[in-house]
């Protein structure tokens, strides 16, 4: 992982995080990373700060929060004399949604190896049984 020391441009700020420049400006205009400062020339710096903040936010992408949930998670992570009862409600309520996701993936694995148990292969796509059970 990159350390930063100084202040960065945005293409170092994108190795630094692991990400894309055109993600960082989406990112500064939805709000989740903060306007940065610019260079006399109008280019955009960035300092440590920033850089821990945008690890934070792929960090949660990764793990498949929405926007609006690191926008919340941002927000409470900023208060650190609060109890943390409410980052503890938006992880358990993303917990139940990926543990549906998971369930949903279960079933479809399920299904794909019936499918796959039901074709013989070599034979017309006419005459494939995958292809019919996905027509239905």
């Amino acid at each position: 992982m990159t350390t930063i020391d100084g202040p960065v441009s945005i293409g170092e700020l994108a190795k630094a995080a692991s990400t894309q420049v055109v993600t960082i400006r989406y990112y500064e205009r939805i709000g989740l990373l903060p306007s940065p400062r610019r260079t006399p020339g109008n280019y955009r710096t960035y300092d440590r700060e920033q850089v821990f903040r945008l690890r934070f936010i792929r960090r949660c992408r990764d793990l498949g929060f929405t926007l609006d949930q690191i926008r919340d998670l941002l927000r409470l992570s900023a208060r650190k004399e609060q109890d943390c009862t409410d980052v503890d409600r938006l992880a358990a309520a993303h917990l139940e949604e990926v543990e549906k996701k998971i369930a949903d993936l279960k079933r479809l694995a399920a299904e794909l190896h019936r499918l796959n148990n039901c074709c013989e292969g070599g034979g017309r796509i006419a005459d494939c049984r995958i292809i019919d059970a996905l027509s239905h």
